[in-house]
């Protein structure tokens, strides 16, 4: 009787871990059958030689699918409510910037954003690109997230690429974070030159030690390689701040040492611009070095690169001088850069 009932004990316990064995099937099934899996291509974004470590958040790392997502939003004016896209100003063969001014500014380049945690010539948004993407989204263009969702072609590809039903800001910014943050500029002249592929003029070597040296002294706030430092510095372009604009880092802080300071431009493909310093008041690269050179007005934050000893009343260079710092200034275009299909308008 003994054995008889253990044989039956055991076979219910069979029975029934077959049954929850079962409905665990069952469910999985069930699962797969009515929830659509997509498996996203990873992709890795190649860096340039010398190139610090590109930090990417976890919750957004890098996707074939999500990058040519982001790239079609980059270019299609249904981020905005009047026909702008980010590409209205960000253009490819200008080295994704504008000629023309906006806003009053001069549009700073998407170069290399996947390094920066300050962003506007004022640093008025920090954080990662994925924070400054959503901004644009949000705030900038105000996205109409109804016209978003209504687009079958975008609620397929979000669906795909992010798992959402509901087309939000931040799928989005993310979106467009992907395809920004492959916006990289490493392969100028100057690149090449470094690489040992190719070698500079001896006009455009003097510019360099001209740049690199105290002498020109561009090289701490310029820095090798990226040709910015990402902080914000008062070099003396204004003793009144007329407008509010001109009070730069200081409508953020409300710092006074903080007045009339701007963040240093990216310099790469900087020969293609045609607005300089953050209200546009040069016209040409010849009018800024004269600027650094003669032209530095003496204010009580004034950066300490430009009161060094010798530095106080100017840089003191020939017009020889000059004209080897702009040589080597057209050396950092890349045309790699402005000409790679990929970061082009999708066909």
């Amino acid at each position: 009787m003994k054995n008889k009932t253990i044989a039956l004990t055991a076979a219910l316990i069979t029975a029934f871990t077959i049954t929850i064995i079962s409905c665990k099937k069952e469910k999985t099934t069930s699962d797969t059958n009515t929830t659509e899996t997509t498996v996203l291509t990873p992709y890795e974004i190649l860096l340039p030689t010398r190139f610090p470590e590109l930090v990417i958040p976890d919750d957004n790392k890098p996707y074939e699918e999500r990058i040519q997502l982001g790239r079609e939003l980059y270019y299609d004016p249904i981020l905005s409510n009047d026909g702008r896209s980010c590409a209205s100003c960000h253009i490819q063969s200008q080295g994704f910037t504008i000629s023309e001014m906006k806003y009053d500014m001069p549009v700073l380049p998407h170069i290399n954003l996947g390094w920066y945690s300050n962003f506007m010539w004022d640093g008025s948004k920090q954080g990662t690109l994925e924070d400054v993407m959503q901004f644009e989204t949000r705030d900038f263009f105000s996205t109409d997230l109804a016209k978003m969702n209504s687009s079958s072609k975008y609620k397929a590809l979000f669906k795909k690429c992010f798992g959402v039903d509901n087309i939000t800001h931040k799928e989005i910014g993310y979106a467009l974070a992907q395809f920004t943050r492959t916006l990289i500029s490493g392969d100028s002249k100057y690149d090449r030159y470094l690489s040992g592929a190719i070698d500079l003029t001896p006009f455009e070597k003097k510019g360099m030690e001209i740049f690199y040296t105290e002498k020109g002294d561009c090289f701490h706030c310029h820095t090798n390689v990226m040709y910015t430092d990402n902080l914000f510095h008062n070099t003396g372009v204004d003793s009144i701040y007329a407008k509010e604009a001109d009070k730069g880092y200081y409508n953020v802080t409300k710092n006074i040492l903080d007045l009339g300071k701007f963040k240093t431009p990216n310099l790469r493909n900087v020969a293609l611009r045609t607005h300089f310093m953050h209200d546009g008041r040069y016209t040409s690269l010849d009018e800024v070095v004269e600027f650094y050179n003669n032209g530095v007005r003496k204010v009580s934050n004034l950066d300490p690169i430009m009161t060094k000893p010798g530095k106080i009343n100017g840089l003191k260079l020939t017009a020889e001088d000059k004209a080897a710092l702009i040589a080597f200034l057209k050396t950092l275009t890349d045309t790699t850069f402005l000409n790679n299909t990929a970061l082009g308008k999708p066909e």
